[in-house]
């Protein structure tokens, strides 16, 4: 299967679920943004992770299993987003023993796999059809801006009535949303976008 490297461009507060954050992921050849909601303390494991000069006073869960994965004679050699259902991200973690080749894989929360995966350096792969379900493209062209558009992303915080909003209107607030680093709300707005063109075909 041909899978879609993804790198990861940060982590944000997420405006719209309490205690939750938002993990960006990015396909570097199409700038393609995959936003990952995440819990707080996945959050904190993933930047620990990120900053190798710090290191808590004692082991994170993360740091434990990884830890344990290498005295096992094992690597993580890579990570997998091979699904979205539901607004759920499901993914594979790749490992392989450095001693026989022999190769196992586990399924994990994406949140999960993504903190082992930088402990581990390790790559993070896509399939076509998650970046194209679930993907976020950001318009930068000024020309592409709907004029006389007074509502904000926070407006539609309950996404339960999108009435009266055109598409072009929607794809300003979905372009507004991520550019305020509110992701979780941006890939609304995208399903919202989505349901509509499906409508139109």
């Amino acid at each position: 299967m041909d899978y879609k490297k993804l790198i990861i461009r940060g982590i944000s507060y997420s405006q719209t679920q309490s205690g939750a954050y938002a993990l960006l992921l990015e396909h570097e050849e199409t700038s393609v943004k995959l936003p990952v909601v995440i819990g707080n303390f996945e959050a904190q494991s993933i930047s620990l992770g990120l900053e190798k000069d710090i290191n808590p006073p004692r082991p994170l869960t993360h740091d434990l299993f990884s830890q344990f994965v290498k005295n096992t004679g094992f690597i993580l050699e890579s990570v997998i987003i091979y699904q979205i259902k539901d607004g759920v991200f499901f993914s594979n973690i790749n490992f392989k023993n450095t001693h026989n080749g022999e190769e196992l894989i586990l399924d994990a929360r994406t949140s999960d796999a993504v903190a082992m995966a930088v402990r581990f350096d390790a790559p993070i792969y896509t399939t076509s059809d998650v970046l194209n379900e679930a993907g976020i493209f950001l318009e930068l062209e000024e020309s592409a801006k709907v004029e006389n558009l007074d509502q904000d992303p926070e407006t539609f915080s309950d996404f339960n009535d999108f009435s009266g909003v055109s598409v072009e209107e929607l794809q300003q607030l979905l372009n507004d949303a991520v550019k305020e680093e509110d992701y979780d709300i941006a890939m609304r707005i995208q399903e919202e976008i989505k349901r509509r063109n499906k409508k139109i075909e």
